[in-house]
């Protein structure tokens, strides 16, 4: 078990009633002070894993004598904004897009997401608590309160206008999303006429960050099949969007970002290293702020850059407000519903593609894929020594042997005398190496991506 970039993570066998209550009771017991009430908003995903992890957490927290409100299967924002709403933590289990047979606890204090200072202390509570004697419990939580997945679409269909999405005819790429009905039901009130594809009842690891080419492909194939002017997703516990233009063309989470940033308004943007260039280049906004990869630190940005038209988003798609933007109030944690639907409405209020929204952002390509089956010690041992040895990065390409910037803040980002960009990053959340290129061109970007991609996996077998 170990925190990441998105909360507590291992498999899913590893959350045992004992791990399950340490974890819990220390959180409730060193970021929990601020809660209104004693109660704790519990929400789960749809692996086959969820449910039973989800009856310990609802266990434990009762016998550390706090309630339970069951939000059942509903996206992890939605989860997150009862919570927020009513100053009380959550507990969302979940492992987002990572492989089956992992899952995840991400917490939320009463005043909204997890912060990075807030890891430490819980780990140390949770390891005393291990050595002791532990506190047994009976696993279970009460009957689902529907008002927690009905407030989230409300807070959509009141923001937007009934017709804000009338003429479309969008896919929803529904997998194992634990929000596919609900991306379906909101985008049909809002007047787009909705056609369902893919939907799994097994649980399928769907990455929005770095879609499988085969599950591209047949999107693309459903995209010409029906007419489709876009298709919507989201990863599994639904804070990360996916959107395919009507061309067959994924539009970049952070480009996405941008495009919803500039929508609603925004002054404010606060982003990780690797979302695009495009932003400064762009003049849209008042104020560019960079950041660590992870919402806890675009969380801990936003706080400090105040309350007026502040937004924050990362590479993958995930937007988060620190204000109010017309109807919607303040939700800083990741959603993937606030870009889906003002990208598509402002497609629709201009009378153009998507398409022609991402054309006018300045020329920039950024693209991610991920090498799986990299442990945390030698992704970080790679990682580690590229930054240091020119000789190393000889073997990904000789622009990078003397390149003009390397940033260590969150991996090693490694930025050529012609703008190009390659930054190695092992995950926080699984065992694999992902890899960011930008260039100013699409085929460029694909071509290097996919030449570092072998070249990385090349390296790792010479390794073992």
């Amino acid at each position: 078990m170990a925190f990441g970039t998105s909360g507590l993570r291992g498999l899913a066998e590893g959350f045992t009633p004992e791990i399950v209550m340490a974890y819990v009771a220390g959180f409730l017991q060193t970021a929990c002070a601020g809660a209104r009430d004693r109660e704790v908003v519990v929400g789960y995903d749809l692996r086959a894993s969820s449910p039973g992890i989800a009856a310990l957490v609802g266990g434990a927290v009762e016998a550390l004598g706090w309630g339970v409100v069951n939000a059942g299967k509903v996206p992890t924002p939605a989860m997150a904004l009862a919570g927020l709403e009513h100053g009380v933590p959550g507990i969302m289990v979940t492992g987002s897009h990572i492989p089956a047979d992992y899952n995840g606890l991400k917490f939320y204090r009463p005043d909204g997401e997890l912060l990075k200072s807030d890891e430490e202390p819980i780990g140390r509570e949770a390891r005393a608590l291990l050595e002791g004697e532990g506190t047994a419990f009976v696993p279970g939580l009460p009957p689902v309160d529907p008002r927690i997945s009905n407030g989230y679409e409300a807070r959509y269909l009141t923001a937007f206008a009934p017709g804000a999405l009338a003429g479309l005819k969008i896919g929803i790429f529904q997998h194992s999303a634990v929000g596919r009905d609900i991306v379906g039901r909101v985008l049909g009130v809002l007047g787009a006429r909705c056609v369902s594809i893919g939907r799994s009842e097994k649980f399928v690891a769907v990455d929005t960050e770095a879609v499988e080419p085969d599950v591209m492909a047949e999107l693309r194939a459903a995209l010409a099949e029906h007419g489709l002017d876009a298709i919507v997703s989201t990863d599994g516990d639904g804070d990360r969007p996916l959107l395919i233009d009507a061309a067959g063309e994924q539009v970049n989470g952070d480009v996405l970002g941008a495009l919803t940033a500039r929508a609603l308004g925004a002054r404010i943007v606060v982003t990780p290293l690797t979302s695009t260039g495009a932003l400064e280049m762009s003049g849209w906004f008042e104020t560019v702020e960079r950041t660590r990869i992870g919402s806890p630190y675009v969380v801990e940005a936003m706080a400090e850059a105040g309350d007026e038209g502040v937004v924050g988003f990362e590479a993958n798609g995930g937007f988060l407000m620190g204000s109010r933007f017309g109807k919607l109030t303040p939700l800083a944690t990741r959603d993937a519903m606030v870009p889906l639907i003002a990208v598509l409405a402002e497609a629709v209020r201009r009378g153009v593609p998507v398409g022609d929204l991402v054309g006018e952002l300045p020329r920039r390509v950024m693209r991610a894929d991920r090498l799986k089956k990299v442990s945390p010690e030698a992704g970080k041992a790679l990682v580690a020594d590229l930054a240091k040895s020119s000789e190393l990065r000889a073997r990904f390409g000789e622009d990078f042997v003397a390149p003009e910037t390397i940033d260590t803040r969150d991996g090693t980002r490694l930025v050529a005398k012609d703008g190009t960009i390659v930054h190695f990053r092992q995950s926080g959340n699984a065992p694999e190496l992902r890899c960011y290129v930008e260039t100013d061109s699409a085929q460029t970007t694909k071509a290097m991506l996919a030449m570092t991609m072998a070249r990385l996996a090349a390296y790792f077998e010479g390794t073992r």
